[in-house]
Formats: structure tokens, C-alpha cells, sequence
């Protein structure tokens, strides 16, 4: 390789660090009750908050709601993934004055193949290591799937929680 070409290489590469020092990448593989595979939940880190690309499926038709959850866990009937992510001690709801929680994002929909892809953007958590608001901190993070849609209120009615998958950095 010539001079200018290692030159241009060298400078090229160093260019691209900053970037990918900063960029975060995740993914959550969802699971149902049964164990069996139910798609996954991508997420990228984009400068003004995170980016998650939903490709779920044999879920029941219908609404769902879809939250992140304290804890990188999915043990039997999901309860190991605790509550709502919600670092800040927010209400729990987009209607209520005193929320949303960090872990709060609008109902999913799946339809009559029982599939649902959909993006979803939240500027409420990070995955940067270092953020406050990470979903790396030391017990980690899960996406949850409910029975039933969220009505967005105080009270969390969502019913039971019918997929996990837990948040896992990309290598």
C-alpha cells in the first residue's frame, strides 16, 4: 500500500472511532410462557434516544402493551423482570401527570397472522453504560408483552405477561 493510501486509511479509521464508541446496538430475543421463540426487539442508540424495531410473532390478534422492565430476567411467568424501568420514579401512564415511566411505550398491535412489526422510538432510557438512564445498570433490562393493551392511566391493568426476551448488547 502506498504512502497517501495508508495515510488516507489511517485517518479514515480514526474518524469512525468516535462514532463507534458511542454507538450501541441491542438486541432482546422475546420468548412466550412455553419457552418458544416469538421473534426479537433490535435497538439502536441514534443520538436523541433509542430506536426499537419490533418483529414479533404468534401473538394473540389484537392490542398488547409493550414495556422495558427493571430487570434483565425472564424466569418462569416473566416476574423475575420486576416492574416498569422507571430510574426516576415517574407515574406510571402517558395520561398521567406525573409520568410516563421510562419503560412505558405505546401498545403494540398484532394482526391476523398473528405478527406485529412495527419501530418504536423513546428518548427516556439510554445504552450508553455510563447513562443515568441505562438499561445496562447491574440487574440489566427485559422487554415485556401483555395480554392485554395499556390504557395509559395510573393503574397498570396490562393483565398477564405472555412474552420476555432480555436486553443483550450486540458484540
Amino acid at each position: 500500500m502506498t504512502f497517501p493510501m495508508k495515510a488516507f486509511s489511517t485517518c479514515a479509521a480514526l474518524l469512525a472511532l468516535p462514532g463507534a464508541a458511542t454507538a450501541q446496538d441491542a438486541v432482546a430475543n422475546m420468548v412466550g410462557v412455553d419457552g418458544a421463540p416469538m421473534g426479537t426487539v433490535a435497538m439502536t442508540e441514534t443520538p436523541n434516544g433509542v430506536l426499537l424495531t419490533l418483529g414479533i410473532t404468534n401473538l394473540p390478534e389484537g392490542g398488547h402493551s409493550f414495556h422495558i422492565h427493571e430487570t434483565g430476567a425472564c424466569a418462569p411467568d416473566f416476574e423475575a423482570a420486576g416492574g416498569h424501568y422507571n430510574p426516576d420514579g415517574a407515574g406510571h401512564g402517558f395520561l398521567n401527570e406525573a409520568g410516563p415511566h421510562a419503560g412505558d411505550m405505546p401498545n403494540i398491535y398484532a394482526d391476523a397472522e398473528l405478527e406485529v412489526n412495527a419501530d418504536m422510538f423513546t428518548d427516556r432510557v439510554s445504552m450508553q453504560p455510563d447513562a443515568e438512564n441505562t438499561l445496562f445498570d447491574d440487574d440489566g433490562s427485559a422487554i415485556i408483552i401483555h395480554m392485554n393493551p395499556d390504557t395509559y392511566q395510573s393503574e397498570a391493568e396490562a393483565g398477564a405477561r405472555i412474552a420476555c426476551g432480555v436486553i443483550e448488547l450486540e458484540q
